[in-house]
């Protein structure tokens, strides 16, 4: 869990979910990657809240290595511009675990919001301040992957 979370509560119960996640794994179509657009460059004229499909993957910013682990695991992704948009994502999504990058704040409301769904949360480095120009380790979100993800030729599933 990412330092700044603060309540104990969602925090306990979505640690306990995940514990679970470990024993038994979630397939790929029912796992979902939900990011910050505070991701992109801010400079990048394409749009990616508008669809993702519109990163030029020009290697600017983690977004194009975010939707290669998507592509890697066959997990779906999907950006958010704030918080009410991301639970709308994640609705519509139907997936069962998320797995979230953004600042704690975001991270903490997300957690709340999607309850009783099971959140990996991955905090965003922010490096030019907030919401502009964030940056993720994405060997965290695939290691996260790892640990979640039912691969072929597994049989512990969800």
């Amino acid at each position: 869990m990412p330092l700044g979370i603060t309540d104990p509560l969602f925090i306990g119960l979505n640690k306990l979910r995940l514990g679970k996640l470990k024993k038994k794994k979630v397939a790929p179509e029912k796992l979902l990657i939900l990011f910050s657009h505070c991701l992109q460059n801010s400079e990048c004229p394409q749009k990616i809240v508008v669809s993702l499909s519109n990163c030029k993957r020009c290697g600017k910013c983690t977004v194009k290595n975010i939707l290669e682990l998507g592509e890697k695991y066959k997990v779906s992704c999907v950006v958010a511009s704030g918080g009410g948009m991301a639970l709308e994502k994640v609705k519509a999504s139907g997936a069962r675990v998320i797995i979230a990058v953004a600042c704690e704040k975001e991270l903490t409301l997300g957690i709340k919001g999607v309850f009783p769904r099971p959140v990996v949360p991955i905090t965003n480095k922010r490096p030019k301040g907030p919401c502009k120009d964030c940056e993720v380790d994405t060997e965290k979100i695939e290691q996260a992957l790892k640990s979640i993800c039912l691969m072929p030729g597994i049989s512990k599933g969800e």
